[in-house]
């Protein structure tokens, strides 16, 4: 009972962690990279589809990715959404495929992107700290259903706290290395 709860929030918060991981890698640094695309949807034959379903992405030169569309009447829609996104980018058209030309980030922008990537982190301790609340709860219950000892709760608490202290820290590593690659010159 206590190794499946515990196994459970394991697995749960390491999918939080990654969560998160993927959110940073979303958040535009002064490199082109094409993660920056994977959090935009573009509307195709009426569906909200990503864009890396839509089309191929290569990085030509560090703050330069050309977009190819796999599909040449999908184009419009995704230099639409590309341009209605939060990267504050504008493709260019070059028959067959798009380039996204990244500007060098102002100091302003790279303090907004810091920001957003602390927001990113917090919400990702929380979702961990949730988890944590969630599998203590279910042991909890447990001992006053009087399928485990108060003897094992405790010790499954210390390792349950363990676990939560691993994947927090792992998040803060994360929000520390986005940080010093916003601040990159």
């Amino acid at each position: 009972m206590i190794d499946q709860t515990l196994r459970d929030a394991d697995g749960k918060m390491a999918k939080a962690v990654e969560h998160t991981r993927e959110e940073f890698a979303a958040i535009r640094t002064g490199r082109a990279h094409p993660a920056m695309f994977a959090q935009i949807t573009a509307e195709y034959y009426g569906q909200q589809t990503p864009l890396n379903q839509l089309a191929g992405f290569q990085v030509p030169e560090p703050r330069t990715v050309v977009i190819s569309p796999y599909d040449a009447s999908a184009k419009p829609a995704i230099e639409k959404a590309i341009r209605e996104s939060d990267l504050g980018v504008n493709p260019t058209d070059d028959g067959k495929v798009l380039r996204v030309s990244l500007p060098e980030l102002t100091e302003e922008r790279r303090k907004e992107y810091i920001k957003l990537a602390k927001t990113k982190a917090e919400e990702g301790r929380v979702s961990v700290r949730n988890l944590r609340r969630a599998a203590k709860q279910a042991m909890d219950k447990a001992e006053k259903d009087s399928e485990i000892s108060k003897d094992d709760n405790a010790g499954a608490e210390k390792r349950l706290d363990g676990m939560t202290k691993k994947y927090v820290d792992t998040i803060d590593d994360l929000l520390k290395n986005k940080e010093a690659e916003l601040l990159d010159i």
